[in-house]
This record gives structure tokens, sequence and C-alpha cells, in this order.
């Protein structure tokens, strides 16, 4: 039986039918392995700690080589010389190291080398600026959770040149989140990097510029780089002045403290408005004292800004002075128990003058607030006359001392003639 002939479909003679762009990149091939080879001959033919070289032949390869679709296995030729497995090995299929990378720096290692190389880096992304993000958001963060894969002397390159990309605004802090991953944090990897690239930032910028590149990624609390059974305060503090890092250590003192007295201000205001108790409000704040301390000093200052943010104002401007002194009266019994001594009684008079200074509604009542808070045992005559000699604050301070100075002869006069009976 002869079998049935199907006709041939009709076809479109000579036309070529054109992919769209993104489907062809979509199921191109990708070819880390071709890209890494294409690339290493660029470089190979550079002379060893030439870096004038290294930068030309890269930039002159980007224009051949596809950059921003291979971005990840660039970077990691660049930082660690050759291409990872998942897991952070090299893939051992017999490739030489990249002759460029940052793990080729000298050792011991120095911060002054590894700065040539990141200038390499800098030149080369600033040619092509579509490879900073790549840095930023998938490179780095792969890289640095291999960190504990390295050797010492690797992960110190790492974290140096890690620092320095940082600083030049080559990438976000961002990076430093993988750094507290559970494997790299309990064995001190993170704490030991994360020291590395604070020591590094800071040979390069001021502990301010830190402060702000950590804030802008996003990194808030520091003991996340240490293992669990050493997130404390205390710890973190002695590591890095153990370490050499005191500028750390104060700034992150400093950080823990505001968000404290933030916290006391927020629940003194709130108790107040609820009309709280005053007995009640004091036992909050010493409990409260108990579990997170804050010095003396900082203390009884936030208390008094608390206190005072809490009072509605006149809109008569004759009314003001009145109104302060009291309300200062009828939540004094708030400040006492936290006036003890004469460097806190001197920082409450501290405060009250920057806060008359600021706000001028009530800069005449000064000398009367003053009053008030002896009388009512806040401060003591000692700390008024010690602040009037020595102790004052720049804003606004001689015009505080003239206005003070009627109510400091008088103490005075009255401490002599207690002296003479």
């Amino acid at each position: 039986m002869s079998q049935q002939q199907t006709a041939p479909k009709p076809s479109l003679q000579g036309v070529r039918i054109r992919a769209r762009k993104g489907a062809v990149k979509a199921h191109a091939k990708h070819e880390p392995t071709v890209f890494r080879d294409q690339l290493l001959k660029h470089l190979e033919t550079v002379p060893e700690n030439d870096f004038e070289g290294f930068t030309n032949k890269l930039v002159q390869a980007g224009s051949t080589l596809e950059y921003l679709k291979y971005a990840d296995v660039l970077f990691e030729i660049l930082l660690v010389g050759g291409l990872l497995q998942p897991g952070g090995s090299y893939l051992d299929d017999g490739a030489p190291i990249s002759p460029f990378s940052i793990v080729h720096a000298k050792e011991p290692v120095e911060v002054a080398d590894i700065k040539q190389y990141v200038e390499v880096l800098n030149k080369l992304i600033r040619r092509y600026k579509y490879l900073q993000r790549p840095l930023e958001d998938t490179s780095l963060p792969t890289l640095l959770q291999y960190l504990n894969r390295w050797t010492d002397a690797q992960k110190e390159k790492l974290a140096i040149a890690t620092a320095l990309l940082m600083s030049q605004g080559l990438a976000s802090a961002s990076c430093l989140q993988s750094l507290t991953k559970d494997h790299l944090v309990k064995n001190d990897v993170a704490l030991n990097a994360i020291t590395t690239i604070f020591r590094a930032y800071l040979t390069d910028q001021a502990m301010d510029h830190l402060a702000g590149a950590l804030r802008r990624g996003g990194i808030k609390d520091l003991t996340l780089f240490f293992p669990p059974n050493k997130r404390d305060d205390k710890i973190l503090d002695a590591h890095f002045r153990q370490a050499g890092l005191p500028q750390v250590a104060e700034w992150w003192t400093k950080r823990q403290y505001a968000s404290l007295k933030e916290g006391i201000i927020k629940t003194l205001r709130e108790m107040l408005e609820q009309g709280v108790p005053h007995v009640e409000i004091v036992a909050a704040i010493k409990t409260r004292q108990e579990e997170q301390p804050l010095p003396d000093t900082e203390l009884v200052q936030c208390i008094w800004q608390g206190l005072i943010a809490s009072v509605e104002w006149s809109a008569r401007q004759d009314q003001n002075e009145a109104l302060a002194l009291r309300e200062i009266s009828g939540f004094a019994d708030i400040l006492e128990p936290f006036c003890n001594g004469a460097k806190t009684e001197v920082a409450l008079i501290n405060i009250v003058q920057v806060y008359c200074y600021e706000d001028t509604r009530i800069i005449k009542a000064f000398p009367q607030i003053l009053k008030v808070l002896y009388n009512k045992d806040c401060i003591s005559d000692q700390a008024i006359i010690y602040w009037h000699q020595k102790g004052a604050k720049p804003q606004g301070k001689q015009h505080f001392l003239q206005a003070a100075a009627p109510l400091v002869k008088f103490l005075q006069e009255q401490d002599d003639s207690e002296e003479e009976e």
C-alpha cells in the first residue's frame, strides 16, 4: 500500500526572522571559563606590578569582552584570582591564577600596597560605570561569605580591599551584612574581618565618614559580628580598644547612649501625658537604669529634656517665664532622686543653661530656675558656685554668668556666715 505523500508546507523564501534582542541574550550560553581565558590572555602580557599596564589592558578588554554579562566572573578573577565553585573553593580545571588580583598583593600585607590594586579597580569602574552595582550587590557579598575558606593572609587582603572600596565610595557598607552569617560569626572570622576593615578604612577616612557609610549601608548593630555569647556592649568596647580602635568604641557607646536617651525621653513624655504619679515615673526610670545604665550626668540631662518637652507654652510671651517656674517647680521631684553628686548637679545646670540659650522665651528666667532647683534640693549651693567659677558652657556664657551673679553672691555670703557660726 503506497504511503500518501504529505504536501510540503509553504515557506517564505529569503526572509530572515530576527529574534528579539532580549531573547537572544537570554539564550546566549553563559561561559565563565571562556570569558576567564580571554581575560587572562589580555593580562598575561603585562609585567608584574605594572599597575598602569594592568589598568590599560582591563579598560581595552572591556571593548571586546562582555563585562556586563560576566561582571561577577570579572570581580572573582580580579579580587581572588580565579573562578569559584558554589561553596567558595576554586574551580579546579588547571587554569592559572590571574596575574592581577588582590590575592597577589605582597606579604606581610600592607594597606599602601593593596591601595595600588584598588586604584586599578577604581579606574576600571570609572570607565565602565555599570560595573559598580554588581560589585556592591553580588560580588563582594558573595566573596565575603566564603571568607572562612581562605588563609589568614588572603582574608586580610580581601578585608583591606573591601575597606578601601567602601572608603572611596565604590561599594556600599551593605556588603558587610554577609559577615553576620552563623558560620563566619562562630569562630571570630567575622569579628577579625570587621576589625581589619575598620582599621584600613580609618587609615583613609575619619570616624565620622565610616559612621556615615555604616548608616547608609544599614549596618545598625555591630554586636552581630560577634559570637552570640559575646554580644555585649562592654565586650564590644573592650575589643575595639584592645585592637587600637578606640574611636570605634567611643562612637558605638555614644550611639547606644543616644538611643537609650531617646527611649527615656519618649517614656517620660508618655507617662506625663497619661498623668502617671511622679513616684511611679521615678521607679520606672530607676528600673530602666538598672537594665541599661546611662552615666548619671547623661541621665539627668535627658530627664530634664523629657520633662521640659512636656510643657505647653503660652502664646503670650509675658506669661512664659512664670509658667516655666511653675512647671519646673511641679516636676522637680522627678529630677531630685537622680541629682546625686556635684558632677550630676553641674551637668543639670549646664543643660538648663543651654536650653535657656536655645529657647529665648525663658532666657530671662534662668537665675530664677536655678533658685527653684536649689530650693527643691536638685542642685546644691556648691554646684552653682562651681558652675559660675569654671563649669559654665560656652553658649551665652557671659550673659548667664552675669544673670546668675546676684544668686551666687547670696549663696557665698550664706556659706561665709555659716562658717563663722
